[in-house]
């Protein structure tokens, strides 16, 4: 494989190209690139309307590799956790999510992750290596046919919101949400993507620049560096007021409404002066909340706010005229809730 390439890394010209120099029909390369990305076949074999002479060119020259399913868990709630293993044997971790009307895939962008995050399962697991854009694009369309296959729907919404944090791999993010949304494709909506980060104020800002089409969630959490800060290590160089400066840049450049995350944990960050210090933050600029109950993470001493609290907490914000909803856990009893992503499922 020393001197083959990579096909996926191609752009449809660069393959015109390519049959071109070998005496082949420029429409050829429509073909396999259709065969690629909108079909997503495994190997050069799959592609049924292509010449035996030129799959064995293609083999000759490129290689076509696939994530595939490792191992697969169904939650007592219809939520699927899947175990991906990559080429080189490392796994990933994805999750399809039912609701009465959306479904929802939740997909990663890194092996492990590095920000290690106080109540993040992921985050113990450190860091290995950043994903490719097929690697992350490969996930959607495999969560898609599983959605097809146990729901008899496709998918209605992406989240980025599995393991890593995707602007520490911004290349990789946007050209898979490039590939996703293209007509040559999957071609899904960009306000269908939600991309969500713990708050790395210059790539929010290159977010702005770039006047993406998809929406932005912020992992916040707290509203006070002082306590952001003793959960979240990244707070130390990506202060409250930075990132609100940040905020607010990117919503004049793509004016998108942003989605605050905010995890509610018992006696830490649930009392009214961290619901006051919330409402603070989130008057910069238009907004919605999503408030996450805690799942259980191992090796940590958190507990999810008790329901009077939590009804509190939504009671004030809404009282100050803020959209919040309240996300209750799904696929808890298989590791599937948001921050429990840890790799059990190899």
């Amino acid at each position: 494989m020393k001197n083959k390439k990579n096909i996926r890394f191609l752009s449809l010209e660069e393959i015109k190209k390519f049959f071109l120099e070998h005496n082949e029909k420029s429409f050829r390369a429509k073909q396999v690139y259709d065969w690629i990305w909108k079909k997503h076949v495994s190997s050069f074999e799959e592609m049924r309307n292509v010449s035996k002479a030129m799959i064995n060119l293609l083999n000759e020259n490129f290689f076509l590799e696939k994530i595939s399913i490792n191992k697969e868990q169904k939650s007592s709630d219809g939520t699927i956790k899947v175990a991906f293993k990559l080429s080189n044997n490392e796994i990933i971790e994805g999750v399809l999510i039912p609701t009465t009307n959306r479904i929802t895939a939740c997909i990663s962008t890194q092996v492990g992750c590095s920000l290690a995050c106080a109540f993040c399962a992921t985050g113990k697991l450190g860091f290995t290596r950043n994903l490719t854009f097929d690697e992350i694009f490969d996930q959607v369309a495999i969560l898609t046919k599983l959605s097809e296959e146990n729901y008899g729907q496709s998918l209605s919404n992406i989240v980025y919101m599995g393991m890593g944090e995707p602007l520490l791999n911004y290349k990789n993010v946007i050209q898979s949400v490039e590939k996703i949304t293209s007509k040559n494709g999957m071609a899904m909506s960009p306000y269908r993507i939600t991309i969500s980060t713990v708050g790395i104020s210059k790539m929010i800002k290159k977010l702005g620049d770039d006047k993406v089409k998809f929406n932005l969630a912020l992992s916040l959490h707290a509203a006070t560096d002082s306590k952001r800060r003793s959960v979240m290590p990244i707070n130390e160089y990506n202060s409250i007021d930075t990132l609100i400066e940040a905020l607010k840049y990117f919503y004049e450049k793509t004016k998108t409404r942003i989605t605050i995350e905010y995890l509610l944990l018992h006696n830490f960050n649930d009392n009214l002066d961290d619901a006051k210090e919330l409402c603070r933050f989130c008057k910069n600029f238009p907004v919605k909340i999503n408030l996450i109950e805690y799942n259980p993470v191992e090796k940590s001493d958190f507990q999810k706010s008790g329901e009077q609290k939590t009804m509190e907490f939504i009671e004030y914000l809404e009282g100050k005229n803020l959209i919040v909803n309240l996300r209750r856990s799904r696929g808890k009893d298989i590791d599937a809730a948001c921050g429990q992503l840890a790799n059990k499922g190899k």
